[in-house]
């Protein structure tokens, strides 16, 4: 379900993995484009498909009729858009989200925002992290994801869905965990990207890390109060990534954000979206009930929707770092 960069290395892997399968897109154009050039004619044009492997359409409805596990992998703030053509029910679904975002509007995980308006049972939603930027499985770069679900059987038949020899696969329980850090990273990086562009070294970008990974432990433990590992692949490694990878669209935003764009500019010279600029917000307006400490969502809400200069902003927040 999706036509961007991620939906399709997601695809790349599932066409190794399973012999056939349906793929959701929204523009018809985009479809016959892809079905013309046997690639994706906008992202990784790189990946070649076997075209007698795959199903398209542009029916939502359809795509669910036709499938009993469901893979979303469209940018968060579109997730409702194409759910509102939906008429097909999703309760018996297994859902897999690789949406790595936060639903605006509602403030809401995906995993959330499926059980409570589409009546989807926790058991059959499996959460997709880690540090796997989509360029990377393009290429087939050694890559590893954890996925996360109620179920331990389910989260188990997921991963075992995209085991290839380029994709290792870990699983876990922790839905809410894995899904806030995948917002809450993208939210790092556009500060990681910002200091980049302010020339702040690599000496610095460590210290931030280090608080970064901090703040995001502090309000995930509040949120979701369970027992997890913060410095493994799924929190840390994604963080890692997330920040320094020149893939990183959400480091590339803040870059040019730390160079003296204007949020409007950088939004409309990028050709992908920046999730971390709604999740920014999101998390912001979350974060009002549990009251944690995050100085560092802070500064990035402070230059993103307050209008604030970069420069005093990340050299008050360097005051705050250790």
């Amino acid at each position: 379900m999706g036509g961007g960069s991620w939906a399709t290395a997601i695809a790349k892997i599932i066409s190794i993995t399973q012999p056939k399968f349906n793929w959701y897109m929204r523009r018809a154009d985009q479809i016959e484009e892809f079905k013309a050039l046997g690639h994706n004619p906008s992202y990784l044009t790189g990946i070649k498909f076997d075209l007698n492997d795959i199903y398209f359409t542009d029916d939502i409805n359809e795509v669910v009729e036709k499938s009993d596990t469901l893979i979303f992998a469209t940018p968060s703030p579109f997730l409702k858009q194409h759910l509102q053509k939906l008429n097909m029910p999703l309760k018996d679904k297994m859902i897999l989200s690789a949406i790595k975002g936060i639903v605006p509007d509602e403030n809401m995980i995906v995993s959330d925002y499926f059980c409570k308006f589409y009546d989807v049972p926790k058991e059959n939603i499996v959460a997709i992290g880690g540090p796997c930027h989509a360029e990377e499985v393009a290429l087939e770069r050694l890559s590893y994801l954890t996925f996360a679900g109620a179920n331990e059987k389910h989260a188990q038949l997921a991963a075992d869905a995209f085991g290839t020899r380029f994709i290792q696969t870990t699983t876990t329980s922790d839905v809410s965990g894995l899904e806030y850090a995948s917002v809450l990273k993208n939210v790092y990086a556009i500060v990681s990207g910002i200091c980049h562009g302010l020339k702040y070294g690599d000496n610095f970008q460590a210290i931030f890390i280090c608080n970064a990974i901090e703040e995001m432990e502090q309000f995930i433990n509040a949120v979701s109060p369970i027992e997890r590992k913060i410095h493994t692949s799924a929190y840390l490694g994604d963080l890692l990534v997330t920040a320094y990878s020149r893939f990183s669209r959400n480091r590339i935003f803040g870059t040019m954000i730390g160079k003296g764009y204007s949020v409007k500019t950088a939004q409309l010279e990028m050709e992908m979206i920046a999730e971390g600029y709604y999740g920014t917000k999101c998390i912001k307006e979350i974060n009002a009930e549990y009251q944690v400490d995050m100085p560092i969502l802070d500064s990035v809400y402070s230059i993103l929707y307050e209008r604030k200069s970069a420069v005093p902003a990340i050299r008050k927040l360097t005051e705050t770092f250790n």
